[in-house]
């Protein structure tokens, strides 16, 4: 698949009207900058065609996310990322333009963060396999996986595939858009903020 011009198909408006409505459906709380996602469509009606733009020339800069303290229901918590609706709205279009070349790289037997796939299918998957003579199942899990995803690791491994230098230079300045942690600014050097699209694409990759 040719993706030297991606950048078109992510700012077209069949594209960033699907994330617009994605945005509104799945609600979420205010960023940074307090707009919350009541907001976004008088936004971009004001806004929409300079986003674009920006978009287009490598100029529109992510603001930080805001950092989320979430219980772990085993003790602990989780941090998560929340990022401003216009930021959320933005990687929910690169996310649906991103998602089918990479349906087409992912191994048939992955459930997680996939459309028309859900953690049930991977359970059925795993009786049929013990059903067929398989005995073992081994549960992993990666500690602070999302916050220790090194960002030089993961842009190589996108620039394999995307070959549009927009999208590149936009995927890079969301990695390190810092965060926000009260009113405290921390650079985000390493790693990928939990909780927003742009980390479901990541975590697959």
């Amino acid at each position: 698949m040719d993706t030297s011009s991606l950048m078109e198909q992510i700012v077209s408006s069949g594209n960033l009207n699907r994330a617009y409505l994605q945005v509104v459906r799945n609600k979420g709380a205010e960023g940074v900058d307090g707009m919350k996602y009541t907001e976004l469509g008088e936004h971009l009606v004001k806004n929409g065609e300079i986003i674009k733009e920006q978009l287009r020339t490598r100029k529109y800069k992510p603001q930080p996310v805001r950092r989320v303290e979430m219980p772990k229901p085993d003790g602990g918590v989780r941090n998560l990322g929340v990022p401003t609706v216009t930021d959320r709205f933005i990687q929910q279009a690169i996310a649906q333009a991103l998602t089918p070349i990479y349906e087409e790289r992912f191994h048939d037997h992955s459930y997680g963060f996939r459309p028309n796939r859900c953690a049930q299918q991977a359970i059925l998957m795993a009786l049929d396999m013990m059903n067929d003579g398989n005995d073992w199942i081994v549960d992993i899990d990666l500690e602070k996986f999302f916050d220790t995803v090194d960002h030089d690791r993961l842009m190589t491994i996108i620039g394999r595939t995307i070959k549009d230098g927009d999208v590149i230079s936009i995927i890079r300045k969301y990695l390190v858009s810092g965060i926000m942690i009260d009113e405290e600014y921390e650079d985000s050097i390493v790693g990928t903020p939990q909780g927003c699209a742009a980390a479901r694409i990541y975590v697959k990759l």
